[in-house]
């Protein structure tokens, strides 16, 4: 009778341990997807401010070149506005076939990425 409430006592310690380090795995692994989704956040945005300002010093050349070949501010920049304002509308018609597919399925990358890993390693 002893050897049996020690053999239950000792299950439900191993079990409290499996469980407290079960919680504790989750807790690590859901601080690495955080810290994950985080840091390419902002290398997202450091790297789309870049951009923003080379695109913006690009236009601002080329507009001033075409200003200068026609001879008019008003058509070289003109030239370079209506390029944007196709490109945002071609944008705006293939967000959501490429734009938010490709966001999500490079998010869901990074949430299951590990769980991929394991896959293959079974």
């Amino acid at each position: 009778m002893e050897k049996e409430e020690n053999f239950f006592a000792a299950s439900k310690a191993a079990l409290e341990t499996y469980i407290q380090d079960r919680i504790q795995l989750l807790k690590l692994q859901t601080i690495e997807k955080t810290s994950r989704l985080a840091s390419v956040f902002f290398t997202v945005i450091i790297l789309g401010m870049m951009g923003v300002f080379i695109l913006l010093f690009i236009s601002l050349t080329i507009a001033a070149a075409l200003a200068s070949l026609l001879g008019s501010l008003f058509w070289g920049y003109g030239i370079v506005a209506i390029f944007y304002i196709i490109l945002a509308v071609i944008v705006i018609a293939m967000r959501r076939k490429v734009i938010e597919k490709k966001l999500m399925n490079a998010l869901v990358n990074i949430l299951f990425e590990k769980e991929r890993e394991h896959e293959h390693d079974a």
